[in-house]
């Protein structure tokens, strides 16, 4: 089965890496052949992690490249796109595809329908606050990573909609016993644009570190973020795809804190499975998928306040057996579920049910 991705970034982009391009070697050995394309390439997305304009010229060459593409879909028995063709745009090719009966599958990772219904733009809310429902609803099948999206889906009116956690690759993730007597470690990994959520929590990070003598360990954040964490031994170091798992294994806790909001509801829990991969114990804030993951696998604490991070990282601090017992938990869980090795054989099923117009 030929297939004609459409990412929104190269593997830089984290969405696009987990949710497609990890898949794509597991899923060659079966019936498919994959031609990928990216819409914008790895200089947009270091413009954007550091703040920096894009010009309206360089996201004109990346539409009218896709656009070019889409004249090719004729080749393809099936369309695999990353959230939607044209951000920002009307779903029109989204609708064109299903006028002519060009069969696509659409992948979320992310509650990006509230870039446009939640806009605060008035001109955006107005003509775009449906669009994500309508490539929902004529899409053969959307792929959500967790129930507030599947729920979207369902309500826009959407045929087919399957549930693919965000996972990793378990050959990768291994998990690292750490010599007693070392200094604790609070990690936690991201991005620039996610990293105010460590600062949410601070008060509390600022008691246990004293208490126990620990340190933060910050795996894509920015330098800056040391100046407003005082009183915390804070190390920074850059995300790379190479040192993302040796960094994960020096930690002896992962947080995930997040506020409560709409947007955060989207969020698929990424960083708890790679910090469960590593047989790190988890804590996080209750919210979203958070929730489920940590309920159902038993691997670490909910936190909603002050209070109970405070207790939470007190609790893995105190008991070197308490931080195994969940970190084991959390490595299985991952065997079970949240593994490419699990869920590609999924993935392989739904596209090809899909491309064959299978839709028992």
């Amino acid at each position: 089965m030929k297939v004609l991705v459409f990412t929104k970034y190269h593997r830089m982009g984290a969405s696009s890496r987990l949710r497609t391009l990890q898949y794509l070697p597991f899923l060659e050995q079966q019936e498919f052949e994959f031609t990928v394309s990216s819409l914008f390439d790895e200089t947009y997305l270091e413009n954007l992690y550091n703040n920096d304009s894009r010009s309206r010229s360089a996201v004109f060459k990346y539409y009218s490249k896709r656009l070019l593409t889409l004249f090719t879909v004729w080749r393809y028995d099936l369309i695999w796109i990353e959230k939607e063709l044209f951000p920002y745009l009307p779903a029109f090719s989204e609708q064109f595809l299903a006028l002519i009966g060009k069969k696509y599958v659409v992948d979320y990772d992310d509650a990006i329908f509230h870039n446009y219904d939640l806009s605060d733009s008035p001109i955006v809310r107005r003509f775009l606050a449906k669009k994500i429902d309508t490539v929902m609803a004529n899409s053969g099948c959307v792929i959500a990573g967790n129930d507030y999206l599947a729920e979207r889906a369902q309500v826009a009116g959407a045929k087919r909609i399957e549930w693919v956690p965000t996972v990793i690759d378990q050959s990768r993730y291994k998990p690292l016993v750490k010599a007693e007597g070392s200094s604790k470690v609070i990690g936690w990994i991201g991005s620039p644009s996610t990293q105010k959520y460590v600062l949410d929590i601070k008060q509390a990070l600022r008691a246990v570190c004293e208490r126990h003598s620990a340190r933060l360990l910050l795996v894509g954040a920015t330098q800056d973020i040391v100046d407003q964490l005082p009183d915390i031994k804070v190390d920074v170091v850059p995300w790379s795809e190479d040192s993302e798992v040796q960094l994960i294994q020096k930690m002896d806790i992962g947080i995930m804190p997040l506020p409560d909001g709409p947007w955060e509801k989207g969020k698929c829990g990424y960083k708890l499975i790679q910090y469960m991969a590593c047989g790190v114990p988890v804590i996080a804030s209750a919210v979203g998928v958070n929730i489920d993951i940590i309920n159902n696998s038993e691997c670490g604490y909910l936190a909603k306040n002050e209070k109970q991070w405070v207790n939470s990282l007190d609790a893995l601090l105190s008991s070197t057996e308490h931080r195994k017992t969940f970190g084991k938990a959390g490595r299985n869980a991952v065997e079970e579920t949240y593994s490419l090795q699990v869920q590609a054989p999924i993935l392989a099923r739904i596209l090809s049910a899909i491309g064959k117009n299978d839709l028992k």
